[in-house]
C-alpha cells in the first residue's frame, strides 16, 4: 500500500514535467528508480521513497509533508538524497555540489543505495540524450560516487561503469 500511495503521489507532483534530452514524463524515472530497488529486494519504505526523491527540490513538497503522509522512515530517506542546498542558491555551482556531495557521504545504506540506483538511471543514457550536458554531468556523478561506496555493491558498479564509459 505504501509504494503504490508513493507513485501515486509522484504521478500528481511531477504531473507535466518531461525529462532534458529524451522529453519522457519525468515520472518514468522515479518508477525505473523504484523498479530498480525492488529487483533488488529492498523493503517497501526503501521502494516507495524512490517515488518522492525528487518532489522536495523539485515541486516544492515539504518533508514535513512527507512525514504526515509517508512515515518518518520514507521521509528520512528522502531527505538523505535531497540536495541541502537549492540548485538556484547564491554560491557558485562547485560549492553547491560540493556541499551536496558532503551530505551524501552521510546517507544511510539505504539511502546510499536510493542515491545509486537514481545516478544508475541518471547515467545510462545522457550521453546519448543530452551529450553536450553529459560533459559537465558525468564529473559530478563521480564526485557523489566517491562517497557512495557504501551503498549497494552491484549499484555501485554499474553506476561506476556507466560513468567511465568511452
Amino acid at each position: 500500500m505504501l509504494v503504490e500511495k508513493a507513485h501515486a503521489f509522484a504521478k500528481v507532483a511531477h504531473a507535466g514535467v518531461t525529462r532534458m534530452g529524451s522529453g519522457e514524463p519525468y515520472v518514468e524515472h522515479v518508477e525505473r528508480v523504484a523498479m530498480t530497488l525492488t529487483w533488488l529486494g529492498f523493503p517497501d519504505h526503501v521502494i516507495a521513497a524512490p517515488y518522492l526523491h525528487d518532489v522536495v527540490e523539485d515541486a516544492g513538497v515539504s518533508s514535513e509533508e512527507l512525514a504526515l503522509k509517508f512515515g518518518p522512515e520514507v521521509a528520512a530517506l528522502v531527505a538523505e538524497v535531497t540536495n541541502p542546498v537549492l540548485p538556484k542558491a547564491p554560491g557558485n555551482r562547485a560549492w553547491r555540489k560540493s556541499e551536496e556531495v558532503k551530505h551524501l557521504a552521510k546517507a544511510s545504506y539505504y539511502g546510499a543505495s536510493l542515491k545509486l540506483a537514481d545516478m544508475l538511471d541518471n547515467s545510462s543514457n545522457v550521453r546519448t540524450n543530452a551529450p553536450a550536458f553529459a560533459k559537465t554531468y558525468l564529473p559530478v556523478l563521480a564526485a557523489k560516487l566517491e562517497v557512495l561506496g557504501h551503498g549497494h555493491p552491484e549499484l555501485y558498479a554499474r553506476v561506476k561503469a556507466n560513468i567511465t564509459k568511452a
